[in-house]
């Protein structure tokens, strides 16, 4: 899952990065109103936590011009305590959530994924396919009786697969989505994920839930 962290306060923004990196996201993260304007322009995120009080363009403004084009990317806007206005506003110009300064870590990760899962259409932190499960808020996979170990990568492909069954995934939407701005690999890489991926997945199951399409991608079946 590919997240976008604006928030202006450098210290913040760090703790916020890394913490989530942590927890297995892939995280992109700015200072600036405009700078995460060309962010949300040039990348599909899975979710954006954004403060509403940027230099540059506040983002209360950018929520706007986000719904105004179209685009409903889940967004949590952090405020300050005493900003009832803005988070009003913010709820009104079509934020998803609100998280007030100072805030429990946990409580941001919970909202994360209570916002992601409803603009995914669950009603829960699993995901489901035969015999297949992913508690995403345990970061648990079993198939069957069998509980399987996974990296944070694999994963983060597994999970984006099992959101998408039966659609074709390229290479480069796995990779622009469960890696950062900061990723320099190749698509071969991805290749060598899925692979490990498919090993612990699939091994020694007769019924194969991860396939290739030749020159395409991957999905899941």
């Amino acid at each position: 899952m590919r997240l976008l962290i604006v928030e202006d306060q450098q210290d913040l923004n760090e703790i916020i990065v890394r913490k989530l990196t942590r927890e297995g996201y892939s995280v992109d993260s700015c200072t600036d109103g405009l700078e995460a304007c060309e962010y949300i322009e040039s990348t599909d995120y899975d979710g954006i936590v954004m403060d509403i009080m940027l230099p540059g363009k506040t983002g209360l403004g950018i929520l706007r011009e986000m719904r105004a084009g179209g685009n409903r990317t889940p967004v949590l806007l952090l405020t300050a305590m005493g900003d009832v206005e803005d988070r009003v506003a913010g709820l009104d110009a079509g934020a998803d959530d609100y998280l007030v300064k100072p805030f429990d870590f946990s409580e941001l990760t919970a909202r994360i994924r209570a916002m992601t899962r409803r603009s995914a259409g669950t009603a829960d932190n699993v995901l489901r396919s035969g015999d297949l499960f992913m508690d995403r808020a345990a970061h648990r996979v079993t198939r069957g009786d069998r509980e399987i170990s996974l990296t944070a990568k694999e994963f983060e492909i597994l999970e984006y697969l099992m959101q998408n069954p039966g659609i074709v995934l390229t290479r480069d939407k796995l990779s622009s989505h469960v890696w950062n701005y900061d990723y320099d690999g190749g698509s071969n890489v991805i290749d060598v994920y899925v692979h490990h991926l498919r090993k612990k997945i699939d091994g020694d199951f007769e019924d194969k839930k991860i396939v290739t399409v030749k020159g395409v991608g991957y999905k899941l079946v």
